[in-house]
């Protein structure tokens, strides 16, 4: 097959070249209309209990709203000057484009009894025009003495102020919300700027909004850093331009390759596929060290350039063809978790892992069938001192040390066993986002001085029409909040309790001393006075249902990691089963800092599903290569030694298991098995030259493999490691530690699958070995003549061809 695939690409090199400019402009073309994601993916299925839970708590008391907050600290707060400056800048802030409103202590409001219509009238307690500084003061006296915001707009403690902006759930869904943003913070500024206070900026909507910023500018910065690092280590490895410039193409045309395929999809870019690019360039140099590297050791066998073009194509299309489906098989087993954003991200990339090989395949042969033969100074890099050096070091070990290997190997997973039995799993919102960033900074500004943002909502059920307004049922629910609130990750909580109770105290003309529940006699009326108010005097309907069947108690809870959250919800569930017993009531926990939880947790188990996969796709393909069940045994320990060795780092120094290092495994994995399969299709190959002559054959194997290998993993190390200069502290674990795992990987396979195979020549190889069921090239074949006939001769040398 490999020698009619051989015969097509340098018989049709013409028609392939054309054909390749045409589907690359095509590809370039469609991914002009490439777009940045908007939304966050849902990280359960939506068949499971936790989603259907949070989806009727949103059909029952709505999805609420889109908020972001500012905040600042300020001890002068309420001197007119910087009073009148904060109402100018929530004046300002309406008039922004996707802004429905605000809410902050400058206009804060308060409710008036109308015993004519015996309704609650809201007024704000503040006027539009603000009198002298002494009844600033008063109104501000008034304002504190309004318990139910307290803890909720306002920290006295701490002098910290908090302004709430609800924006348009429609505009944060489109490409506007990065304009409204920038508005709201420039309006913002302007504030800073005549007041000197730091400005703080949070909520899941600002949060959003400049990662999705960032993701943006990460996304060109990768591909250019990755094309520097790939052009650099190909000119130091190879020294000539043409080395470099044939990689660079196949590298570029897959990137364009993949943006195509994204939008063609209807993809668009987000924290994980905005990295496929870069990943292509750093995945995609090997394929062309290989071939390049294969092409000049053929060249200098027997000086025939075109046969040499011919049979690097046929001896190394094979099994780079198979590095490539292992590398891809990586990636494609995300397509099994439950997360639309890895099942985008698995599928894109296994397409152009492929995509990328072909590229590679017609390129590099074709490019160099346009160029003249290599010259002496092209094929020097194969015969570095230094490297051939490293070779004799590896020989020498093979050789005389494979017992110190094995006990070395044994030593590290031992090591590595107890070091995993260290790991951890959990997870945060804001997991990506490092420690130093103004949004982490400002995140845990407002947790310190609020109690956090995330949202926790639970869902009281009493089983019987009108029973959420029973004494009974409002005594409970008050104690239960009281309690949950003593909980330093959870906010004040408001629900319909806390309203009855600001309702009682605007029935009492704003006596603090009355903001408590009502009783019996007092809650009839005062019901009757908050329901029939319009406006915010009607919020009391926002929780509960229209039965009164069901009641909603909102708290914020802090980004306390999905370890703690769990323990914090069963904490709930416990206080909530002692004063709500089940036969009475259902009580359901449910909200984002729940559903994110329980998503986390159930995408690191797909995930480890999915690193399974990958191993079992990994072996049935080696086992396809190799037939031989023993091989693929040997083969798969120097690759499982490197996770095994990442593990437990990730235990030692406290790294723990989440999506974004989970995903380390099944990518590295994926890569690290192509030094094998090409080192052990060597070997196979050399059996025959030698007649079975193991020890021979893996020497011989390892000199010729052995470059090309540290070649690979030295642009695979430094090509991931660009990740970790990425501000998304998920990625930038990503890029450390795949790096690394490469890198062992290199070590284990150059040191430790030769020692395997020549300490276990019995039982490694087998009679099966030399009978594969996907053939490889026998190096004894002749080339057929009419395969040379393809190219005006350019020199003299041709001319002999």
């Amino acid at each position: 097959m490999w020698k009619r695939i051989a015969r097509f690409i340098l018989k049709n090199r013409v028609f392939l070249s054309v054909l390749l400019v045409i589907i690359t402009a095509f590809m370039g073309y469609q991914g002009r209309n490439i777009q940045l994601s908007y939304e966050y993916a849902a990280l359960l299925p939506e068949s499971d209990t936790v989603y259907q839970e949070n989806q009727q708590f949103i059909e029952t008391f709505g999805a609420g709203s889109d908020v972001i907050v500012v905040g600042v600290q300020d001890s002068t707060f309420f001197e007119k000057q910087h009073l009148e400056r904060w109402r100018l800048m929530c004046d300002s802030l309406q008039e922004v484009p996707g802004v429905l409103g605000t809410l902050s202590m400058g206009d804060i409001y308060t409710l008036h009894k109308n015993i004519k219509k015996k309704t609650f009238e809201v007024k704000k307690v503040f006027p539009e025009v603000l009198g002298s500084q002494k009844q600033i003061d008063s109104l501000a006296h008034i304002a504190k003495s309004l318990p139910f915001f307290r803890g909720q707009l306002y920290n006295d403690s701490s002098q910290v102020y908090m302004l709430a902006i609800t924006v348009d759930k429609s505009v944060m869904a489109s490409p506007k919300r990065e304009v409204m943003v920038d508005d709201i913070v420039n309006v913002c500024h302007q504030y800073e700027l005549s007041t000197k206070n730091k400005v703080r900026y949070s909520g899941m909507p600002y949060i959003r909004v400049m990662t999705s910023q960032q993701i943006k500018k990460e996304f060109f910065l990768f591909i250019l850093f990755a094309l520097a690092v790939v052009v650099l280590i190909l000119f130091i490895f190879f020294k000539t331009l043409r080395q470099v410039v044939f990689p660079l193409l196949v590298v570029t045309t897959g990137v364009i390759w993949t943006v195509g395929t994204m939008t063609l999809l209807g993809y668009k870019i987000t924290l994980l596929t905005g990295m496929i690019p870069p990943l292509l360039i750093v995945i995609g140099v090997p394929n062309c060290i290989f071939l390049i590297n294969k092409y000049h050791n053929e060249y200098i066998s027997h000086g025939n350039k075109i046969k040499a073009l011919q049979r690097t194509i046929i001896k190394i299309g094979n099994a780079t063809l198979l590095t490539n489906i292992t590398t891809a098989s990586g990636f494609a087993t995300f397509l099994v978790t439950s997360s639309d954003i890895l099942k985008e991200f698995g599928l894109v990339a296994s397409i152009n892992i492929l995509s990328i090989f072909m590229i590679s395949l017609i390129v590099i042969p074709v490019g160099f069938s346009f160029m003249a033969p290599p010259r002496p100074k092209d094929t020097r890099h194969l015969d570095r001192r230094a490297m051939n050096g490293v070779i004799d070091r590896l020989v020498i070990i093979t050789l005389n040390y494979r017992k110190q290997v094995y006990i070395a190997a044994l030593v590290i997973i031992a090591v590595g066993i107890f070091g995993i039995s260290k790991m951890k799993s959990t997870g945060y919102m804001v997991d990506d986002i490092q420690t130093d960033n103004p949004i982490y900074v400002d995140l845990k500004f407002f947790e310190s001085n609020f109690k956090g943002l995330m949202p926790l909502e639970i869902s009281i059920e009493s089983k019987k029409k009108g029973g959420i307004l029973t004494s009974s049922t409002l005594s409970k629910m008050d104690k239960f909040e009281n309690e949950l609130s003593e909980m330093s990750e959870l906010s004040d909580p408001v629900s319909i309790v806390p309203l009855l109770k600001f309702a009682k105290q605007a029935y009492y003309k704003g006596n603090e001393k009355f903001y408590r529940l009502p009783s019996n006699y007092e809650r009839t009326f005062i019901l009757n006075y908050a329901s029939s108010g319009g406006g915010d005097a009607s919020k009391i309907h926002a929780f509960m249902d229209e039965s009164r069947t069901k009641a909603r108690v909102s708290f914020r809870v802090k980004d306390i990691g999905t370890d703690r959250m769990v323990e914090l919800e069963n904490m709930v569930d416990t206080m909530a089963t002692k004063y709500f017993p089940k036969e009475k009531y259902d009580v359901t926990i449910t909200g984002s800092s729940v559903v994110f939880t329980k998503g986390t947790q159930y995408l690191v188990r797909s995930l480890f599903q999915s690193l399974g996969l990958a191993i079992l796709l990994i072996s049935i393909f080696m086992a396809l290569m190799f037939n031989s069940r023993r091989m693929v045994f040997l083969s798969l320990i120097p690759n499982m030694i490197p996770l095994i060795v990442t593990a437990a780092i990730m235990g030692y120094f406290g790294i723990p298991i989440k999506a974004s290092t989970i995903l380390v495994f099944s990518i590295a994995f994926g890569i690290s098995v192509d030094d094998t399969i090409h080192f052990l299709a060597k070997y196979r190959q050399e059996l025959k030259y030698t007649n079975w002559n193991i020890g021979q054959s893996v020497i011989l194997a390892l000199r010729e493999t052995g470059v090309s290998m540290i070649y690979t993993s030295l642009v695979l190390f430094f090509g991931f490691g660009i990740f970790s200069f990425s501000s998304f502290g998920g990625t930038v674990a990503l890029g450390i530690l795949v790096s690394l795992t490469l890198l062992v990987a290199l070590f284990s396979n150059l040191i430790l699958l030769p020692c395997l195979l020549m300490g276990l020549q019995s039982f490694a190889t087998t009679k099966y070995f030399d009978e594969p069921l996907l053939d490889i090239f026998d190096e004894e074949m002749d080339i057929e003549v009419d395969l040379l006939e393809i190219k005006k001769v350019d020199n003299d040398e041709d001319k002999k061809e």
